[in-house]
């Protein structure tokens, strides 16, 4: 039978705090992961492991910046340092801060977006793979957007790093298979999260998709189990959409 258990593994989620990055963290505990979250602040995060551990899984946090090399390896030490290994991981961490024509982005934003969107899932890939090569393999799972196949409206920048997200993952999972390291991407459509707000409000958007809603973020969390478990075995350099049929 297909097994989509993850008693025993250790699971490293960043962006943990709340939206999608909240429910795969929650999805993942509930199928026996031992959960590590991530995020810039370590409050919003203590809510989250809180919730897990009274519903009977096991989880801790630890605040880290993504973007910052320095910060990235730190997190790595401790993970490390307590566990000795590490078999999953979910680079969920975004940010979108420019919405409006490329033309008149400004460098701050270009240089904000990518240091949160690709810079930080590279490094962190990079560390977590020669922790997972000891132990003899894990997964890990990018989520990028349907932004990388279809740009949408004044989201230019951020459809960028999106696209170079799932060519990441391409080239990380040739790299990686032969040590038994599989890398995946999540592709999600319009989700009810704070970061896609304004665009949840967007009747006329959430018309123009197939099924006329946004997704809840439990919604992209199966996915993601099956790409971290042992019923997608065979699968690494893929991508899932998730979209409600918008790019169909």
């Amino acid at each position: 039978m297909l097994s989509f258990s993850l008693e025993g593994k250790i699971a490293a989620i960043t962006g943990a705090s709340r939206g999608i990055g909240e429910a795969i963290a929650k999805t993942l505990a509930e199928y026996g992961a031992h959960c590590i979250l991530v995020s810039r602040k370590i409050e919003g995060l203590e809510v989250v492991v809180n919730n897990i551990v009274a519903s009977g899984g096991k989880a801790e946090a630890h605040a880290c910046h993504t973007g910052y090399k320095d910060q990235i390896a730190g997190l790595f030490d401790k993970i490390e340092g307590k566990h000795g290994r590490l078999d999953i991981l979910i680079n969920n961490a975004a940010t979108n801060p420019h919405y409006g024509p490329m033309i008149d982005a400004q460098e701050p934003a270009w240089d904000k977006t990518f240091e949160v969107n690709l810079k930080g899932p590279f490094f962190m890939i990079q560390h977590a793979a020669r922790l997972m090569k000891v132990s003899g393999g894990g997964a890990i799972v990018n989520v990028s957007s349907i932004n990388a196949v279809t740009p949408m409206h004044y989201q230019g920048i951020y459809a960028i790093t999106k696209a170079g997200l799932v060519s990441m993952t391409r080239g990380y999972a040739k790299e990686l298979a032969g040590d038994n390291i599989r890398v995946n991407a999540l592709l999600p459509g319009l989700t009810a999260t704070k970061l896609a707000s304004a665009l949840t409000e967007d009747v006329e958007l959430v018309n123009s998709i197939p099924m006329k809603r946004a997704a809840q973020p439990w919604e992209m969390a199966g996915a993601v189990l099956y790409l971290v478990s042992d019923a997608s075995s065979y699968a690494t350099g893929t991508s899932i959409i998730c979209d409600g049929g918008l790019t169909a």
